[in-house]
Protein backbone atom coordinates (compact mmCIF):
# COMPACT_ATOMS: atom_id res chain seq x y z
CA UNK A 1 0.00 0.00 0.00
CA UNK A 2 1.28 3.22 -1.04
CA UNK A 3 3.16 5.33 1.73
CA UNK A 4 2.40 3.06 4.41
CA UNK A 5 5.42 1.54 4.93
CA UNK A 6 3.81 -1.32 5.65
CA UNK A 7 0.26 -2.96 5.81
CA UNK A 8 0.42 -2.37 9.69
CA UNK A 9 0.81 1.41 9.58
CA UNK A 10 -1.31 3.82 9.22
CA UNK A 11 -1.43 6.39 5.86
CA UNK A 12 1.06 8.99 6.37
CA UNK A 13 0.18 12.53 4.27
CA UNK A 14 2.79 14.58 5.85
CA UNK A 15 6.30 14.39 7.01
CA UNK A 16 4.85 15.48 10.50
CA UNK A 17 3.50 12.06 10.52
CA UNK A 18 6.33 10.07 10.49
CA UNK A 19 7.88 8.55 13.87
CA UNK A 20 11.08 8.95 12.29
CA UNK A 21 10.20 12.30 11.73
CA UNK A 22 8.47 12.70 15.23
CA UNK A 23 11.87 11.06 17.25
CA UNK A 24 14.40 12.89 15.59
CA UNK A 25 12.47 16.19 15.95
CA UNK A 26 11.49 15.38 19.53
CA UNK A 27 15.86 14.47 20.34
CA UNK A 28 16.66 18.03 18.23
CA UNK A 29 14.55 19.75 20.96
CA UNK A 30 15.95 18.08 23.81
CA UNK A 31 19.69 18.84 22.60
CA UNK A 32 18.69 22.21 22.36
CA UNK A 33 17.04 22.35 25.67
CA UNK A 34 20.30 20.84 27.04
CA UNK A 35 23.01 22.81 25.35
CA UNK A 36 21.64 26.37 26.74
CA UNK A 37 23.51 25.46 29.90
CA UNK A 38 26.49 24.96 28.07
CA UNK A 39 29.60 26.94 28.53
CA UNK A 40 29.72 30.00 26.47
CA UNK A 41 33.15 28.92 24.79
CA UNK A 42 31.01 25.98 23.43
CA UNK A 43 28.74 28.11 21.32
CA UNK A 44 30.48 28.27 17.84
CA UNK A 45 31.90 24.61 17.64
CA UNK A 46 30.37 21.39 20.18
CA UNK A 47 26.40 23.76 20.53
CA UNK A 48 26.27 24.85 17.36
CA UNK A 49 27.89 21.61 15.37
CA UNK A 50 25.36 19.27 17.31
CA UNK A 51 22.23 22.00 17.48
CA UNK A 52 22.83 21.87 13.57
CA UNK A 53 22.85 18.05 12.55
CA UNK A 54 20.58 17.29 14.81
CA UNK A 55 17.75 19.93 13.13
CA UNK A 56 19.54 18.99 9.63
CA UNK A 57 18.55 15.00 10.34
CA UNK A 58 15.19 16.37 10.81
CA UNK A 59 15.33 18.57 7.46
CA UNK A 60 16.43 15.66 5.28
CA UNK A 61 13.59 13.30 6.26
CA UNK A 62 11.54 16.13 5.68
CA UNK A 63 13.03 16.71 2.22
CA UNK A 64 13.37 12.82 1.44
CA UNK A 65 9.47 12.57 2.02
CA UNK A 66 9.00 15.71 -0.71
CA UNK A 67 11.11 13.65 -2.78
CA UNK A 68 9.53 10.28 -2.45
CA UNK A 69 8.14 10.56 -5.84
CA UNK A 70 11.63 9.04 -7.16
CA UNK A 71 12.93 6.24 -5.26
CA UNK A 72 16.65 7.00 -5.56
CA UNK A 73 16.19 10.34 -4.30
CA UNK A 74 14.16 9.57 -1.73
CA UNK A 75 16.49 6.73 -0.61
CA UNK A 76 19.61 9.33 -1.09
CA UNK A 77 17.96 12.03 1.32
CA UNK A 78 17.11 9.21 3.95
CA UNK A 79 21.03 8.57 3.70
CA UNK A 80 21.52 12.38 4.33
CA UNK A 81 19.59 12.12 7.22
CA UNK A 82 21.34 8.85 8.39
CA UNK A 83 24.39 10.59 8.23
CA UNK A 84 23.05 13.42 10.17
CA UNK A 85 21.69 11.15 13.00
CA UNK A 86 25.58 9.94 12.84
CA UNK A 87 27.40 13.05 12.99
CA UNK A 88 24.72 13.91 16.12
CA UNK A 89 25.80 10.97 17.71
CA UNK A 90 29.24 11.90 17.69
CA UNK A 91 28.85 15.14 19.38
CA UNK A 92 26.74 13.45 22.16
CA UNK A 93 29.51 11.32 22.63
CA UNK A 94 31.66 14.64 23.32
CA UNK A 95 29.16 16.41 24.91
CA UNK A 96 29.11 13.48 27.93
CA UNK A 97 32.80 13.12 28.17
CA UNK A 98 33.33 16.78 28.71
CA UNK A 99 30.83 16.87 31.10
CA UNK A 100 28.02 18.50 29.79
CA UNK A 101 25.45 16.10 29.91
CA UNK A 102 24.72 13.51 32.67
CA UNK A 103 25.10 9.63 31.22
CA UNK A 104 21.17 8.95 31.60
CA UNK A 105 20.78 12.14 29.50
CA UNK A 106 23.30 10.69 26.67
CA UNK A 107 21.81 7.10 27.21
CA UNK A 108 18.09 8.64 26.41
CA UNK A 109 19.12 10.41 23.70
CA UNK A 110 21.63 7.54 21.93
CA UNK A 111 18.66 5.29 22.40
CA UNK A 112 16.21 7.89 20.20
CA UNK A 113 18.58 8.60 17.60
CA UNK A 114 19.47 4.34 17.37
CA UNK A 115 15.76 4.05 16.48
CA UNK A 116 15.46 7.05 13.99
CA UNK A 117 18.74 4.84 12.37
CA UNK A 118 16.44 1.84 12.62
CA UNK A 119 13.50 3.17 10.92
CA UNK A 120 15.70 5.16 8.53
CA UNK A 121 17.39 1.90 6.97
CA UNK A 122 13.77 -0.36 7.01
CA UNK A 123 12.86 3.07 5.11
CA UNK A 124 15.38 3.08 3.09
CA UNK A 125 15.48 -0.94 2.17
CA UNK A 126 12.02 -0.90 1.01
CA UNK A 127 11.90 1.93 -0.96
CA UNK A 128 8.30 1.01 -2.34
CA UNK A 129 6.50 1.11 0.57
CA UNK A 130 6.76 4.33 0.98
CA UNK A 131 7.09 5.62 -2.61
CA UNK A 132 3.66 6.01 -4.61
CA UNK A 133 2.76 4.33 -7.75
CA UNK A 134 2.45 6.77 -10.68
CA UNK A 135 -1.49 6.99 -11.16
CA UNK A 136 -0.86 8.94 -7.74
CA UNK A 137 1.09 11.17 -9.23
CA UNK A 138 -0.94 11.96 -12.60
CA UNK A 139 -3.03 15.29 -13.01
CA UNK A 140 -5.81 13.89 -11.07
CA UNK A 141 -4.69 15.31 -8.03
CA UNK A 142 -6.49 18.26 -6.28
CA UNK A 143 -5.34 21.03 -4.51
CA UNK A 144 -6.06 23.61 -1.71
CA UNK A 145 -5.13 27.39 -2.52
CA UNK A 146 -6.44 29.94 -0.24
CA UNK A 147 -9.55 28.20 0.77
CA UNK A 148 -10.44 27.02 -2.77
CA UNK A 149 -10.89 23.55 -3.88
CA UNK A 150 -8.90 23.39 -7.39
CA UNK A 151 -8.65 20.17 -9.61
CA UNK A 152 -5.56 20.25 -12.10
Amino acid sequence: MWGCGGAEMALVKHFRELRVYQLAFEAAMEIFGLSKRWPADERFSLTDQMRRSSRSACGCVAEAWRKRRYPSHFVSKLTDADGEVAETQNWLLFASACGYMTTEQHDRLWAKYELVTKGLVRMMADPEDWCGPSLLRDGTAEYLVEDELLSR
